[in-house]
């Protein structure tokens, strides 16, 4: 086990009154690594034996933890280690997209429970509420009171102004600004009084990855997520990194050449709306990419000039990226199969070889491992890592 990598969370505090950032220490390092002893624990997260001990029973009576199978050393008593109790903790997660939105439950391990998913031209607010509202209810459908209680928030992931968004004109562009005036916290809370979490959708998509993916593999990268819109997060210090206002990481935003040398962004140049667009202008059905995973193999004759295109796009700017921070990877995932994901990746790393790297330490380019429920999972684990995880940037 990485020592520099577990203490890189954070180090235990010894004094009196800081139980709640040990707490989260604990758990943290039990979310990161799985199930652990107490003694691994002591020595990771610099604490002392009886104040680990102490935390682990707390927790454990608390319904956070349990106890897991017996591991028998060459001498003494077997360890016992400690893992999260998946029930422990439930988290509701939305996200809006621009073709659906997404709404589940997930448990304190990350899995799944239930989940829903409503389509459309374009989402609405009152759409949108009302799906939530009702989704809350089937989700927890069959649920007992106990596990009810557990549910800590709800976890909101959406596009960065999204009353702005691309590909909208006339009345719906209109109809579409009356999101501007929307306060997610408000409106929910006139008919749940869980806490609400608001987040871009592509850094959820990257929460996600780091807390139940490969991110857990890396310390400082970039991660770009592929949907109707390129976006992305950037995490440091083994933290995913909001910035000032959470909107860091907008790697949408990236500067890009357009095809006649105008100045683009990568929004523009490396999103699935690209490849709709080439889809309706050849009069195929674009749904069909969001709703039959096959049909990417079947419309192969112009999946992969797109692949091409974004594979250059998402090449030049994983090294922009890497001129402000050297990152050790950029990882790229997105709401396409996993074989799609794969030749995207492996176009990515044949572009990067070309390119003048002077001056840069060329990370390396992996795939992401959640796919296209990335941005939903990471909304629901919002609610999850600010109540009992910590986290390296002071937000917890």
């Amino acid at each position: 086990m990485d020592d520099g990598l577990v203490r890189s969370i954070s180090v235990g505090l010894s004094q009196r009154g800081v139980r709640d950032h040990n707490e989260r220490l604990l758990l943290s390092l039990i979310q990161r690594h799985g199930a652990l002893p107490g003694s691994d624990l002591s020595r990771l997260a610099g604490l002392s034996p009886p104040t680990v001990s102490g935390i682990l029973r707390q927790l454990s009576s608390e319904g956070l933890l349990e106890r897991g199978d017996p591991v028998r050393g060459k001498v003494g008593k077997p360890s016992i280690p400690m893992r999260l109790a998946a029930s422990g903790v439930y988290s509701i997660g939305l996200k809006i997209g621009r073709r659906s939105a997404d709404l589940l439950l997930m448990d304190f391990h990350g899995d799944v429970r239930a989940q829903m998913q409503m389509t459309y031209d374009y989402p609405l607010p009152d759409n949108i509420f009302s799906f939530l509202l009702e989704g809350m209810e089937t989700l927890t459908t069959g649920m007992d009171a106990d596990d009810i209680k557990r549910i800590c928030g709800i976890g909101v992931a959406a596009p960065f102004e999204l009353w702005n968004w691309h590909g909208l004109d006339g009345e719906p562009a209109k109809t579409f600004q009356s999101w501007q005036d929307i306060n997610f916290a408000a409106e929910i809370a006139h008919f749940s009084d869980l806490p609400v979490m608001v987040m871009n959708d592509a850094t959820g998509a990257c929460q996600a990855e780091h807390t139940y993916g490969r991110g857990k593999e890396f310390r400082d990268y970039a991660y770009f997520f592929i949907g109707a819109f390129v976006g992305g997060g950037i995490v440091l210090n083994n933290s995913v990194y909001g910035g000032r206002q959470g909107n860091a990481g907008a790697l949408g935003s990236l500067r890009s050449i357009g095809p006649n040398g105008e100045s683009m962004q990568l929004i523009d140049m490396a999103s699935i709306h690209l490849l709709e667009e080439r889809l309706r202008e050849v009069d195929l059905d674009a749904r069909q990419l969001w709703v039959d995973p096959d049909s990417w193999k079947r419309l192969s004759r112009y999946v992969d000039p797109w692949l091409g295109q974004t594979a250059q796009e998402l090449a030049r700017a994983a090294l922009s990226t890497c001129a402000v921070i050297d990152f050790e990877a950029i990882l790229i995932d997105g709401a396409f199969p996993k074989e799609i994901r794969d030749e995207l990746v492996s176009r990515v790393r044949r572009y990067v070889a070309t390119q003048d790297t002077r001056g840069l330490l060329t990370p390396r380019i992996e795939p992401g491992s959640i796919g296209g429920n990335a941005r939903a999972l990471g909304a629901a684990c919002g609610p999850i890592r600010a109540q009992f995880l910590l986290d390296t940037h002071g937000r917890a």
